[in-house]
Formats: structure tokens, C-alpha cells, sequence
């Protein structure tokens, strides 16, 4: 997918009503939009009503953005305020630091207790990751992933959805979201963790030849 324009032709083309540059950026950042939206609201189409409501603020307010941050930054705080405020009225969001995130993100009678020889090493390493031609890509993988990212609690989910599907560096997470970088990597491990969980279970599988 070729590289959208640098930030000031965007700018610039968005301020003359370009429709050409506004359907550009549309298509190539709505379906992120989309899934961050999700994780605030109760519904695919209050997802959906959201990402409307934030293309129409961006086409309003286009005049005022002074460049502070990237387009893409200003277009997503537009988005999650957007978002926030929605799902407060749908009594979905819960406050980003009202959540306990203590506790193993591993099971932890996988690995050897205290007092046995090498202590807190694995009982048994889970198994190899399968290399992309192996089938990282399959169809069954990406339900999979898909299915495990809707049992997530919202803010790791959130995170997990900034950062590792959509690209974004951590203190453009931060900004966007309000928390600290040590929040974010917590949140992001535990997300990770559950994750890698799932797919391990789902190659364990594989490797068995088990249903």
C-alpha cells in the first residue's frame, strides 16, 4: 500500500475540499478507526456512527488543526473523545484506572514451584511458533485472533488494537488515552500474554493433530 502524502498536503488538500485526498484518508484509516471505536461502544453500529461523527468534526474543523500533533493523532483524539462520550451515554466505558491489572499473566503452575531444581523455569516450553508459510496467516488463525481480541477487558484491547494492529508508538497511545507509559505496558503484556495464549493453544492443536 503506497504512503499517503506528508501531513502538510494532506492538510492543505483537506482545506480546499479536495474529495479525492478526503476519500484517500478515509478509506486508509477508517477500518483502524472502526475497531478502536468498538472497544468503547456496544455495538458495531454505534461503531460505525462514531467514525461518521469524527469524519464530520475532522471536515469542520479542519481550519483549526494547528499541527501540534500528526493528522492521523488529532483525527483519533477526535475519535476516542467522540467514542468516550458515546459509550458513557451506553454505560460501556469504565475509567481507564479503575481496572485491577495485578495478578500472573501466565498460569503459573506451568513452571517449576520453589524448592524444585530450576525454580520458576517452565515444566514444558511451549511449543515452536509456526513460520508464516506455515499458516500464520490461515483463515482459522485470524478467527482465532479475532475472537480472543473480543474477550479482552476494553483498555487492553484498546492498546493491544493501537499499537499492534494499527502502528501506533507509545506515547501516541499515551497521549491519546490518557495513561502513563508504565500503564501501557502493563496493559500491553497482559494483552500480549492472552494473546500468545490463545494462538498456543490453537498450534498446540496443530502440532497434536488434535480437534
Amino acid at each position: 500500500m503506497a504512503a499517503l502524502p506528508a501531513d502538510d498536503v494532506l492538510v492543505a488538500q483537506l482545506r480546499a475540499g479536495d474529495e479525492d485526498t478526503f476519500a484517500l484518508v478515509l478509506d486508509r484509516w477508517s477500518g483502524g478507526m472502526l475497531r478502536v471505536a468498538r472497544s468503547f461502544v456496544s455495538t458495531d453500529a454505534s461503531a460505525a456512527e462514531v467514525v461518521q461523527e469524527t469524519w464530520l468534526a475532522v471536515i469542520e474543523g479542519i481550519d483549526r488543526f494547528e499541527g501540534r500533533s500528526a493528522l492521523r493523532t488529532w483525527v483519533y483524539r477526535i475519535l476516542t473523545n467522540t467514542a468516550r462520550r458515546r459509550g458513557t451515554r451506553e454505560h460501556k466505558v469504565v475509567p481507564m484506572s479503575s481496572i485491577d491489572d495485578t495478578g500472573p499473566t501466565v498460569d503459573p503452575s506451568r513452571f517449576r514451584p520453589p524448592g524444585e531444581p530450576d525454580s520458576g523455569h517452565w515444566w514444558e516450553f511451549p511449543p515452536a511458533w509456526p513460520s508464516p508459510e506455515q499458516g500464520a496467516l490461515t483463515a482459522e488463525v485470524r478467527e482465532c485472533l479475532s475472537d480472543a481480541l473480543a474477550e479482552l477487558p476494553a483498555r487492553q484491547r484498546l492498546v493491544v488494537v493501537l499499537r499492534d494492529i494499527e502502528d501506533y508508538p507509545y506515547d501516541e497511545v499515551c497521549e491519546l488515552l490518557g495513561i502513563t507509559a508504565a500503564n501501557q505496558r502493563v496493559l500491553l503484556h497482559r494483552a500480549r500474554a492472552f494473546l500468545r495464549g490463545k494462538l498456543e493453544g490453537l498450534y498446540f492443536r496443530e502440532v497434536d493433530g488434535r480437534e
